[in-house]
């Protein structure tokens, strides 16, 4: 009897990826152009963050925490048009065709697909369900009472915390990664760890540094820019 074809799982990271910019980075500015944020408080720190996310020199710690903090002080209710409103108006419109078009071959071909990403769950799961992706694997937000206390909870779903997190999933799930045929899109060097454990990594309009490794390892470089 022939051995069962390997589960055929795909990763996909979001910010610089699929969506044309870092979601952490618009909700603040959203967030800012709807007089919720403090600009004066706000926006060099949030700057000064995406400058360090870049660079990789930010800790998973601070930067989950910054932005997991602008959740705090509003119930889940009072966030829902706030959230539905940065979906529409702010992230649909910079994901590329050829980002869901991507993603639509990956779930044709009966792949296992995964949106993983460090920005939180309360912000993404709209954005993943826009793009018909059904699994997510996102930093968490601590409760409390009908909000948030404005905490990261749990493993952080960055750098190395993406690999352990998906590890966590598929275990969930009574998969091994290693048993899979897995491929994973990410543009980011923070995402070494996580394209450096799956089977087929891919580069995505990827930073110096990636690039530089990508080129380095041989691996695939792709652009979903127009």
């Amino acid at each position: 009897m022939a051995p069962a074809p390997a589960l055929k799982l795909t990763l996909f990271d979001l910010d610089h990826t699929l969506l044309d910019g870092d979601s952490d980075v618009l909700w603040c500015q959203f967030l800012m152009d709807q007089g919720l944020l403090e600009r004066s408080a706000f926006a060099a720190r949030n700057a000064d963050m995406e400058r360090q996310y870049q660079a990789g020199t930010v800790s998973p710690a601070d930067f989950c925490a910054f932005y997991v903090s602008t959740l705090a002080g509003c119930s889940r209710e009072a966030w829902q048009p706030h959230r539905r409103r940065f979906l529409d108006e702010v992230v649909a419109p910079r994901i590329p065709p050829a980002a869901h078009a991507l993603v639509q071959r990956h779930s044709d071909a009966g792949d296992l697909v995964v949106l993983t990403t460090a920005t939180n769950r309360f912000i993404t799961e709209l954005t993943a369900a826009h793009l018909g992706i059904a699994h997510l694997i996102a930093t968490e937000c601590e409760a409390e009472g009908e909000g948030f206390s404005g905490r990261p909870a749990g493993t952080l779903n960055m750098r190395e915390g993406k690999v352990a997190r998906l590890h966590e999933w598929l275990q969930a799930r009574r998969i091994e990664l290693r048993e899979c045929e897995s491929t994973a899109y990410s543009d980011s060097i923070n995402d070494l760890p996580l394209l450096s454990a799956v089977r087929r990594p891919v580069a995505v309009n990827p930073d110096p540094r990636l690039a530089a490794v990508a080129a380095d390892r041989g691996w695939p470089v792709l652009s979903l820019r127009g």
